[in-house]
């Protein structure tokens, strides 16, 4: 918002009766934007509809200057059109931008941005829920740097590691057929892939009511001419027969599945000759080799 609607805010609250509400918009990763307000009236500004049936509410914002973290909590009631506790439960509001305005209800042009930031950890017990506000600065408070270790510390796809996912061969799309509680997936002749090609890696659901969220494969298996695919958690959605599926390759991190497996020796993000411990503390002896294996 323009200073002007800044101004506009401070020039209203000096008269003393106010018309101030607070209005908040949630954009989830999925492209999902949710709108509420405390006033007893719907909002409209900024092309969003910001409804007053659903109870949303906030603590004092904790605000300063410097790179100190702003924080706060919002409170409010799940609802089934709304906030959901079985989307909460699949994550999908997991770092979603927030934003919260001071508005004038009575001439939306008369607001003020007082709050931007993600949401964090969420609790919900009771009908209700609390999430936990982390300012724009909380980023600057993560650890950055490299880190020198044998295993690569790229994620498979990512910048760093640079390979193409989309390479024919890595990954492959099908229907799901039989499931576990939506863990262990079952599927009759899926040809063409390794025993344990897809460990480590990813499956996705790409349609459904359970469409966008993923789960990491811990073991891929070929049993009796099936495939089976465990995941290390469930996928907290409703999964069916029919829906479609993307399974997705995975990587120990080593370098030698770097090299054999992708062909990507030259982004390989780890240190494969780093010395090991025990060869460090090493002392020199007269007999054997020293070659920065194990002592015993």
């Amino acid at each position: 918002m323009s200073g002007a609607g800044k101004d506009a805010v401070l020039a209203h609250a000096r008269r003393g009766l106010t018309t101030l509400c607070t209005a908040w918009a949630i954009r989830r990763r999925d492209g999902v934007t949710l709108a509420f307000t405390d006033h007893d009236q719907p909002l409209d500004f900024d092309g969003l509809a910001f409804r007053a049936d659903s109870g949303l509410s906030a603590r004092a914002l904790a605000q300063s200057t410097g790179l100190s973290v702003d924080n706060t909590e919002a409170l409010g009631a799940l609802s089934d059109d709304a906030i959901r506790e079985d989307e909460i439960e699949q994550g999908r509001f997991d770092g979603a931008e927030v934003c919260c305005w001071r508005v004038n209800w009575a001439d939306v042009t008369a607001r003020c941005m007082i709050f931007r930031g993600t949401i964090g950890e969420m609790q919900r017990a009771g009908g209700a829920f609390r999430a936990e506000l982390r300012g724009l600065t909380e980023a600057l408070s993560r650890p950055l740097g490299r880190v020198f270790q044998k295993p690569c510390t790229a994620v498979l796809g990512d910048a760093a590691c640079g390979f193409d996912l989309a390479t024919a061969g890595y990954a492959v799309t099908l229907a799901a057929q039989k499931h576990e509680e939506g863990r262990v997936f079952r599927w009759e002749g899926i040809n063409g892939f390794d025993d344990a090609w897809f460990a480590r890696g990813r499956l996705e659901v790409l349609d459904g009511p359970a469409a966008g969220l993923w789960g990491m494969i811990k073991h891929d298996r070929v049993l009796e001419g099936r495939r089976e695919v465990e995941l290390w958690e469930p996928i907290r959605g409703t999964i069916t027969a029919g829906q479609q599926l993307r399974l997705v390759a995975g990587c120990d991190k080593r370098h030698t599945t770097c090299r054999l497996k992708f062909n990507n020796l030259l982004n390989f993000q780890g240190f494969p000759d780093v010395p090991s411990a025990d060869w460090m503390m090493a002392v020199p002896k007269s007999s054997g080799s020293n070659t920065g294996g194990s002592l015993r």
